[in-house]
């Protein structure tokens, strides 16, 4: 039987991430063979994650990036099942790595099949489910492209924004980082009344109108009364409509027209677990 160091033990876990026990198995299966040992790692992964294909992955890292002249931004929230592993130093940085290299890549199917250190992203993903014993995967997936983009990730990573602005002016970076911290805080539907889907508002319409009968209001009257709940509604869910979170007595569209007059939002992206 080859003897197996306890460098060589450490390069595989290095070059894994897998745990030291598992490492020296490897190695001792593959006869001290290094590349034999990384595949036998794999296997055990595609294994590990073929038992766990049905469970639960919705703790994990969300994390946003935007690129260097801040004209496009991503958010990849990397997936695992329990909020311990989420908190791993090393589950984070890899969530981390994963957004970087999504800046250069149009879907999450490309990115899974883009290359991490000489493995594709996916079989990367395998390798950790292994490694870790828990399902591991990449959830969301946004990106958006403007003048100028900012980015927010919420504590705990456990939500991401990115927000795009329609150009690139004095005070941009910090709205736009205001109004992508907006959009993690109040969760809005769309960024304006024309995001909003059509079966969307038809509910809503309903909702109030059902709301008017209950309270005893006339038939001919429930029309007008709705569409002045339905714009009540627009106010509290659209992003430029709704109450900017730092200053109360101005919205978000005009919080922006005072960074600019001719400043405007062209876009945002939220991505959160649970």
């Amino acid at each position: 039987m080859a003897k197996i160091t306890a460098a060589e033990v450490n390069k595989l876990r290095q070059a894994t991430g897998a745990g030291m026990m598992d490492c020296k198995k490897a190695l001792v299966e593959a006869e001290g063979d290094f590349d034999k040992a990384i595949e036998i790692l794999r296997k055990k992964g595609q294994k590990v994650a073929a038992n766990r294909a049905d469970r639960e992955s919705t703790e994990g890292a969300v994390i946003a990036k935007v690129n260097g002249d801040a004209t496009r931004g991503v958010i990849v929230s990397l997936n695992c099942e329990t909020d311990f592993v989420a908190k791993n130093e090393s589950f984070v940085k890899l969530a981390n790595d994963l957004a970087e290299m999504a800046l250069n890549h149009a879907t999450k199917e490309e990115l899974l099949k883009a290359d991490y250190n000489g493995i594709t992203v996916e079989e990367k993903l395998t390798e950790q489910t292994g490694v870790i014993g828990e399902k591991i995967e990449i959830g969301g997936f946004e990106t958006i492209e403007a003048p100028f983009v900012g980015a927010y990730i919420h504590a705990g990573n456990k939500i991401a924004t990115v927000a795009g602005l329609s150009a690139n002016v004095d005070g941009a970076e910090e709205a736009a980082k205001s109004v992508a911290m907006q959009a993690a805080a109040m969760n809005p539907i769309a960024l304006d009344e024309n995001g909003v889907d059509q079966s969307v508002i038809d509910k809503e319409i309903e909702i109030a109108k059902d709301q008017l009968r209950a309270e005893g209001k006339p038939e001919a009257m429930l029309d007008n009364i709705a569409k002045g709940k339905l714009k009540r509604f627009f106010k509290d869910n659209t992003l430029v409509n709704q109450d900017y979170i730092k200053d109360s007595k101005t919205s978000v569209a005009n919080y922006v027209k005072s960074v600019n007059s001719d400043l405007t939002i062209t876009g945002f992206r939220r991505v959160a677990l649970g």
